[in-house]
């Protein structure tokens, strides 16, 4: 029971953190209507600009993990047979982290390539072009998901009186089925 006490946690305190952040934005609006030199309609863009920061890349990463790691899950589950589904299930999560990893460095990689943190410039030439580099590698992934030709896994390739001859597991038990 104490994995679930730990999300909760994490989830708190990162809404916690959002909180605080606009917090002080809103803290600030007054420094920052005299440095821009505008008016009440100024600060709301400054405000709803700094708000879509956050809503923004939340809702294409959560778009984008949800297509990817429920299938991705489903199709390493699919093509398992019943005894091996926790091997292949551990598999698909090591080599996910593996992936990230391997991201993270190449990304980074290129950021320090293009630019680094020498200067605002610099900075901003560094993360274009990582961003680019992670758009393409995105792009051309979605499109070999996409062009991929669908196979069907042996547990779905028997229909109801298809006599093809793969066999079909009987139900699985479930996490409350198992014995205490």
């Amino acid at each position: 029971m104490r994995k679930p006490l730990w999300t909760y946690l994490a989830c708190c305190i990162a809404v916690f953190m959002i909180s605080m952040d606009n917090l002080i934005v809103t803290n600030a609006l007054p420094v920052i209507r005299q440095a821009l030199h505008t008016g009440l309609e100024g600060l709301e863009w400054t405000v709803n600009a700094y708000t879509m920061t956050f809503a923004v890349p939340f809702v294409i990463a959560g778009t984008g993990l949800g297509f990817f790691f429920a299938p991705i899950t489903r199709l390493t589950l699919s093509y398992a047979p019943g005894q091996f589904e926790g091997i292949a299930s551990g598999t698909s999560n090591a080599l996910r982290q593996v992936g990230t990893v391997l991201g993270i460095a190449v990304l980074g990689s290129v950021f320090s390539a293009a630019g680094g943190l020498g200067s605002a410039g610099l900075f901003t030439t560094g993360l274009t072009a990582a961003l680019t580099v992670s758009a393409v590698i995105l792009g051309a992934s979605a499109l070999v998901i996409l062009l991929a030709p669908e196979t069907r896994p042996a547990r779905q390739a028997v229909g109801a009186g298809a006599g093809v001859g793969l066999a079909v597991p009987g139900p699985r038990r479930g996490v409350t089925d198992l014995p205490a």
